[in-house]
């Protein structure tokens, strides 16, 4: 190495003095020094904290409720409870759902989102936060004692208050307030209590809407089922899907290249799109004429029924809304006072993975906001002008409070991240519930292991079963040459969560079964038995047939005495006829070799005495 200079051992010393001024000490008040872990200069410095939190572990929930309450805590043991696991891990049955939805029923009105407190243009910036962390602890700690004392199980609702800040400032600027659910399970993503508060903060006078997305994995009678639905809550509602907007719009940038490239070809396809547009508007010809005829019945209907105030304006449409009809409708859908007389501001609001993104992305044509299934990905509310009349504001994706059955269940609505799921047991489980055997077995070219003899012939197949076929199918194997069920289980699920396994909730009026049915089988039926024995082999684990265990029992002779007490006799053995015999390969074998030493003389002349007999 050189010569250190003066100025090279000054160097370090230099750069602390060009960022904190001539000395790198601080103090405090009381003239005391400042240690360098309070020094509040570090990257996160002056930054809102916008990570999501949803989902916390114990000592987390303690540390962040004490930070909020400004208190300390003591940390108490708690109690663990060991489960023995079971085939059907992770599910109810069905006695405890049916009384687990009656408590959800009962206490559905507690189920609240956080309100920002009564504030005015002479509130302090300290005043208020102070006031909006104390809400929000009473808030959380509601929530918890509801969960504790009703033992009830709920969404990992988001923890975070600065997400709940973007939500309030969202609320208050927009004119209509647009809940983003998914299709396949419209109930567990829309708030209620959402709704109650908008109607809160502008004493009735700003809109709700639900918008049901991913709806093109619906039929039109399940679509017709929901606008029905939502006509009874009183609550409009359209039908979109921005999945077959964005295939629509690449299509299109294709054909316009092509057109470019060969004016004859993009001639054809004109004439094939117009045709396609003239079946298009048949189809509505005929949905109106249901509609009309519907409009006749549904009065007799209504009559049976309790009164709810109706919405002005058209009843809910069952029809799937393309780019252009859902611009036109959020234009033309609110008629009362605006924030701005130039404009309609329309707020998004939506959990995670519902597609909120990317309904912003369809209707602007182009990506303006980042996707992604996490939450916290977008860390603030934005705004978009969508059209000259239209501003688009968007807000953070929520995981808003909700009753749920299980853990498994927020997992295959894609509300908790897949990658990050420590079992998939339950989950896999309630999958095979849903989607039946020959479902599963055409998706994906398996052949599932049947019932054991002395089961349910019918029974929906359990995690393990399923995911060792899917898994040998695959080659997803571990080290010990076995499938790998924990990865196997990732993509299986995300396969649900994708729309590829479809299953889909009706609304509570309409019975499960008719409202959501299956194809038949496509392929042919394979037996196990037709299967590779290796393939037989791995389909189960730690499972026999009644046959290879009754082969097991009988083929094996006794080699040994029983009588009562002792049954090990190295000095005897059977005989063909039954007696019992010596054995001189006991004796020669010194079964005094593994006792105490003071023992082993007496044993030796006891043995030499049963020898010389």
């Amino acid at each position: 190495m050189g010569k250190k200079t003066k100025g090279g051992s000054n160097l370090g010393r230099q750069l602390i003095k060009d960022r904190f001024g001539h000395t790198a000490r601080r103090k405090v008040d009381n003239d005391t020094m400042l240690h360098t872990t309070e020094l509040q200069d570090g990257y996160d410095w002056g930054r809102l904290n916008l990570s999501s939190v949803t989902e916390e572990s114990s000592f987390n929930a303690f540390l962040r409720t004490a930070e909020l309450a400004g208190t300390e805590f003591q940390a108490e043991k708690l109690n663990i409870t060991f489960v023995n696991p079971k085939q059907r891990v992770g599910l109810l049955s069905k006695t405890q759902e049916q009384h687990m939805h009656q408590k959800h029923a009962e206490h559905i009105d507690q189920l609240k989102i956080p309100r920002r407190p009564k504030w005015t243009k002479e509130t302090s910036a300290e005043d208020l936060e102070r006031a909006e962390n104390e809400a929000f602890l009473n808030w959380r700690r509601d929530l918890a004692l509801l969960q504790e004392n009703e033992e009830i199980l709920m969404t990992p609702y988001e923890k975070n208050l600065e997400f709940w800040r973007q939500l309030w400032r969202v609320v208050e600027r927009s004119d209509v307030v647009v809940q983003i659910v998914d299709a396949r399970n419209p109930l567990l993503f829309r708030s209620v209590d959402l709704e109650r508060y908008v109607s809160e903060v502008s004493d009735g006078q700003k809109l709700n809407m639900i918008l049901v997305n991913k709806s093109d994995l619906l039929t039109l009678e399940q679509r017709q089922h929901w606008a029905q639905y939502f006509d009874g809550e009183g609550i409009r509602t359209a039908f979109y899907s921005a999945t077959l907007v964005e295939e629509e719009l690449k299509r299109e940038a294709e054909a316009a290249k092509l057109a470019a490239e060969s004016p004859s070809t993009a001639l054809e396809l004109k004439e094939l799109r117009q045709a396609a547009e003239d079946i298009q508007h048949s189809l509505d010809a005929v949905e109106h004429t249901l509609d009309a005829i519907e409009s006749k019945i549904q009065p007799k209907k209504e009559s049976q029924q309790v009164k709810l105030p109706r919405l002005p304006g058209d009843r809910n449409s069952a029809h799937l809304l393309s780019r252009l009809e859902l611009i036109d409708f959020l234009r033309h859908i609110y008629t009362g006072p605006r924030n701005s007389s130039q404009h309609v501001t329309i707020g998004m609001v939506g959990y995670p993975n519902v597609g909120k993104s990317s309904t912003i992305n369809s209707l602007m044509t182009m990506k303006k906001v980042s996707v992604s299934a996490t939450p916290g990905k977008t860390k603030r509310f934005q705004t978009l002008f969508l059209e000259n009349d239209i501003l688009l504001c968007d807000c953070p994706g929520l995981v808003m409070p909700s009753f749920v059955l299980t853990k498994a269940d927020m997992l295959l609505n894609g509300i908790l991240p897949i990658d990050q799921m420590r079992d998939h047991v339950p989950a896999v489980n309630l999958l095979c519930e849903r989607i039946p055997r020959h479902i599963l077995e055409d998706k994906y070219g398996i052949v599932i292991a049947k019932p054991l003899e002395g089961e349910d012939p019918d029974r929906p197949p359990f995690s393990e079963e399923l995911l060792l076929a899917y898994g040998y199918n695959r080659g997803f194997m571990t080290s010990n040459g076995q499938p790998d069920q924990a990865r196997s289980a990732r993509y299986v699920l995300k396969d649900y969560v994708n729309g590829k396994l479809l299953f889909a909730l009706g609304p509570p009026s309409v019975d499960q079964s008719e409202y959501h049915t299956f194809p038949e089988r496509q392929r042919k039926v394979i037996e196990e038995s037709q299967l590779p024995s290796q393939q037989q082999r791995a389909m189960r684990i730690d499972k026999s047939s009644s046959k290879e265990l009754d082969n097991q029992f009988f083929t094996d002779k006794p080699s040994t005495a029983h009588v009562k007490g002792r049954t090990n006799f190295p000095h005897v053995r059977l005989a063909n006829d039954g007696t019992l015999v010596a054995n001189d390969a006991g004796a020669a074998a010194k079964p005094w070799r593994n006792v105490k030493k003071e023992r082993r003389e007496k044993l030796r002349k006891k043995f030499s005495h049963l020898d010389e007999h």
